[in-house]
Parts: C-alpha cells; structure tokens; sequence
C-alpha cells in the first residue's frame, strides 16, 4: 500500500510509520518541522492546513497523527481533521485518525463518552472532549472513508511491543481488571 502520515514526527505516527514500513509499504512522510524525525525515506514539509487534494493523490490511506495539547490549541483537533477530510473527500483514500479513549462510549446507548464519567481525569478532559468533538464532526461526513482508531485509556508512549491487541467496536472495554492499556507500538500493529 501507499500510505501518507500526516503530522509524521508526533510519537503515534513514528511508531505506524515504523511498522507499515517493516510490512513493506511505501509511506511519505508529511510534517512541518525542517527535519525528518521518521524512518520515511520521503519526507514532506508542510504544514497540516496546506496539504491539497494533489498532495495525497494516489495514496490508499492518509493517517492523521495530529495532536494538540494545550486549551488554545485544542480546537485545531477540528479543523485539521475536517480539513483533512475535504481533501480527500470522494476519493478512494482511506482517512485513519489516531484518536482518543475520551470518545469511546460508556452506556449501551452510545449517549454517554467515557470523558464524560465523573471519574475521568480532570487534566485530560479538555482534550478528550475537543477530540470528541472532532469524531462528532467527522461522523456527519459520508463523502468520506474513514477509520477512527481510538486507543486504550492508558496510551503508553514507551510501552513495550506486545504484538497483541484487541479491537472493540466505540465501547470502552477494560480488561478483567478493570484495565485498559496499550502501547503506542502495539495500537501501531492495529493501525499500519
């Protein structure tokens, strides 16, 4: 497959880019620091907001890693997300977001996110909910094909590679006891 990461040098996309590449897929690379932080041997500077239609022409997948962590920030989830929707909007592209756990559902009826629990850390929930928010966004665009990746609650960024993970459909499913972890390295497995 072709494959194009967007926001290319944030840890999620580092580690799918490592392993859609040890499965033999030609990945580019797209990032708007200088320097090519990646294992992409093609690197693209340019910034999220002025990637076109032409700049991901071609490819099966475009895999958004963006990430926003502070409240001024925080609204980019959107945008970035709607903007990378319209240009592939019609396409046979694939759009695949590194999403959040906030937004996995905590009641049968899908009306409750799990951001939305009382017991959810107050630190992140600005930033689960404006991940949600985006996910909400995205869900009214049927122009598009596209995959909401949402990992564990505890995403660890220098987690150990397992080689096993398990997909749940928008419900969070803790394990037996009560956990739901996973490594970057492992939800990269799931994603590449």
């Amino acid at each position: 497959m072709k494959i194009a990461v967007v926001a290319a040098n944030g840890k999620a996309s580092g580690k799918i880019i490592a392993e859609a590449l040890k499965r033999g897929h030609e990945v580019v690379a797209f990032g708007r620091h200088e320097q090519n932080d990646t294992g992409a041997s093609t690197y693209i500077r340019k910034d999220i907001m002025d990637l076109t239609k032409e700049d991901v022409k071609g490819f099966d997948a475009l895999v958004d890693g963006f990430g926003a962590w502070v409240p001024e920030t925080l609204p980019l989830h959107t945008t970035t997300l709607l903007h990378l929707a319209d240009i592939v909007s019609g396409t046979d592209t694939r759009l695949l977001v590194v999403g959040g756990a906030g937004s996995l559902y905590i009641n049968r009826d899908h009306t409750k996110a799990l951001y939305e629990a009382p017991d959810f850390p107050p630190t992140i929930k600005p930033l689960a909910k404006a991940m949600g928010q985006s996910l909400a966004e995205l869900r009214k665009r049927n122009d598009v094909k596209w995959t909401y990746l949402s990992p564990a609650a505890d995403f660890q960024a220098d987690g150990e590679r397992t080689g096993s993970y398990e997909i749940h459909g928008e419900e969070f499913a803790p394990n037996s006891k009560g956990e739901s972890i996973i490594s970057y390295a492992d939800y990269a497995i799931a994603s590449a």
